[in-house]
């Protein structure tokens, strides 16, 4: 019989054959919330476990299995035959009725150029590499925007950050404007509200860019998970450098809601940081769009950024969308969110 998981009418049914119940016992690992494993059911062709739909609608997961030996593995549903690439490997996914990849994903569009440069920074123990992506033929003195992103290559391979500038190039939905994709370095220290970093933003990597292509225009940064808190950080920390924030799914930890991640050695700074823009008033209004996924663990502290960030004049637009703390959803996310912003700050 087809021993497969597959949703139901109101969840997922998981399964995972196992006629001779190799395994001593099998856990269910989500893409969701904490990220905690679910124990299954072991029945008579292997495990099963029925999960009430969370609010998304995709689903990443994988199987996690004691061998009985003192081992444990990770391992993709092998009856499942949709993957999706992520930072940690391939993991399978589940995808519900109402799930639609973006259409810019299979638009025509232009390969982008690209030039690497490297940036040292006083304060920073390892150099800084950025991919410098635009379109293609433009001359490297012809003015054109500017969008830095934290964790660019990454972004750029898991959530086809430069397929989607040319294509909304292309179509028209925004300028012609360049890509500069961070690479993270050290990133648990210098995405942790490190003032160290912020001055290599501005005082090194923006001048280095200048010096290899022309900008024109307000300058925006964008970042996912620490790489949100990192951008947040150095925008207030040097008022006026960048015009526009794009924050997805953003570190924003609060003893109250997030006191699980205090063994991350850089959760003091980053919620001494959070605390003191709680009472700051910016003396450089910026326009700041935030994402993040219902089923994931930082809602609650994303909401009360976007309330801080209003209370401190910016000018705030917050998304809330059906899927989890990964890169698919911030690549699904894009579109309409950044499309929005670049839009607003660039034309």
């Amino acid at each position: 019989m087809a021993f497969e998981t597959r949703p139901t009418g109101g969840g997922v049914r998981f399964r995972l054959r196992d006629r001779e119940h190799e395994a001593v016992s099998v856990r269910l690992w989500l893409d969701l919330g904490s990220r905690e494993t679910r124990p299954m059911t072991a029945v008579e062709d292997g495990w099963e476990l029925d999960l009430r739909r969370p609010p998304v609608d995709r689903l990443e997961y994988l199987f996690v299995i004691d061998h009985g030996d003192g081992a444990e593995s990770m391992q993709r549903d092998p009856a499942n035959p949709l993957r999706v690439p992520t930072a940690f490997g391939d993991h399978s996914v589940i995808e519900f009725a109402g799930y639609r990849r973006p259409h810019w994903l299979d638009a025509d569009a232009p390969d982008w150029d690209r030039t690497s440069l490297v940036v040292r920074a006083a304060g920073l123990r390892q150099p800084l590499t950025i991919s410098l992506c635009g379109p293609p033929g433009r001359h490297p003195r012809e003015a054109l925007p500017l969008l830095l992103v934290h964790d660019g290559p990454e972004f750029d391979a898991l959530g086809s950050l430069t397929r989607f500038s040319a294509a909304l190039t292309a179509a028209g939905r925004l300028p012609e404007h360049r890509l500069a994709l961070l690479s993270p370095g050290d990133r648990n220290a210098w995405y942790a509200a490190s003032a160290d970093y912020a001055a290599a933003l501005r005082g090194a990597v923006l001048p280095a860019i200048r010096n290899t292509v022309a900008t024109r225009g307000p300058i925006a940064l964008a970042g996912a998970s620490l790489g949100a808190l990192a951008a947040l950080h150095a925008a207030h920390t040097h008022p006026g450098v960048f015009a526009a924030l794009f924050l997805q799914s953003g570190s924003f930890f609060r003893p109250t809601h997030d006191a699980h991640e205090s063994g991350f050695a850089g959760y003091p700074a980053i919620v001494d940081f959070v605390a003191h823009l709680d009472l700051d008033v910016s003396p450089a209004p910026m326009r700041v769009a935030l994402t993040c996924g219902l089923g994931e663990e930082n809602l609650a502290n994303n909401r009360l950024m976007a309330e801080s960030l209003v209370r401190a004049g910016h000018y705030v637009r917050m998304t809330e969308v059906p899927d989890a703390h990964n890169y698919t959803a911030w690549r699904d996310a894009l579109d309409p969110c950044l499309v929005d912003l670049l839009a607003e700050v660039w034309w």
